[in-house]
């Protein structure tokens, strides 16, 4: 049996932090959360542009009803796209998606790129030769202290998501994105942290600014975390570029939260 090394079968894609010389082309992660009928254009705009290899999935905005009228937004649904890119051409795509996408209007969607500590050599490969003559200036990787944002990962029991929701919008989110899924053979895991986990389950995916990370997970591990009925599951991840008007920034008023709904 082939045995599986970390240096021969994937590729690193970050390099020393503080480092900032230039350096070849690696894999990032692009994730966008469009309306649903949109994801094809995105598909299409990335490898007309770039390279990408994209899987997406299918999500609800949470934006109540009463804000999506208000604002005219004709649905709610919601399609989660994620995209391996060349990273010499991050900067470059998310502005393509910016104007294309008409990102920045109310309810069309966000995009925003994910470092990533590793990918498969052969997708890393694929990916970088499309953008072989290009590197990556070292001045432009983001330092974890220049970062605004982060994804915020809540993992309810079916049934509890708008429960999350709304305790993260009494610590200041705006919005978040839900998508189905299942527990998968989890009882090992279980049995050592204590808990039951329901199979059917919700994903709540919210972009928060860095300086309201804390108090959202706090609020929905008040309301939806592992001590209660919901079962919630919590973790977060870095962001480092956004585009689009739900990366403006955390809001309290209605209309926000519709202009959020991604």
């Amino acid at each position: 049996m082939e045995k599986l090394s970390l240096s021969s079968k994937f590729i690193p894609s970050r390099i020393s932090r503080g480092v900032r010389t230039s350096r070849p082309n690696r894999a990032k992660l692009l994730v966008s959360i469009v309306n649903r009928g949109d994801d094809e254009r995105m598909a299409q705009l990335l490898n007309d542009f770039s390279v990408a290899l994209t899987f997406s999935c299918q999500g609800m905005g949470t934006a109540r009803s009463t804000v999506l009228n208000y604002l005219g937004i004709g649905t709610s649904e919601k399609t989660v796209m994620f995209s391996l890119i060349p990273e010499s051409d991050e900067g470059a795509i998310l502005e393509e998606i910016s104007n294309k996408m008409l990102l920045y209007l109310v309810g069309r969607g966000i995009s925003f790129t994910v470092p990533l500590s590793a990918v498969s050599e052969i997708i890393a490969n694929g990916i970088g030769a499309a953008a072989a003559a290009k590197t990556v200036d070292g001045r432009n990787i983001m330092q974890d202290s220049e970062r605004n944002y982060d994804l915020i990962v809540a993992i309810v029991a079916e049934g509890y998501v708008e429960e999350a929701m709304e305790a993260a919008r009494s610590a200041g989110a705006a919005g978040g994105t839900v998508i189905r899924a299942r527990s998968i053979e989890n009882t090992k895991a279980e049995q050592f942290a204590g808990i039951s986990l329901r199979e059917e389950s919700e994903i709540l995916l919210i972009l928060s600014q860095r300086s309201s990370k804390l108090a959202i997970m706090n609020a929905v591990a008040a309301s939806a975390g592992l001590k209660t009925e919901a079962g919630g599951v919590l973790f977060s991840m870095p962001v480092d570029r956004t585009v689009g008007v739900g990366a403006v920034g955390s809001a309290s008023e209605e209309d926000k939260e519709g202009e959020e709904n991604t």
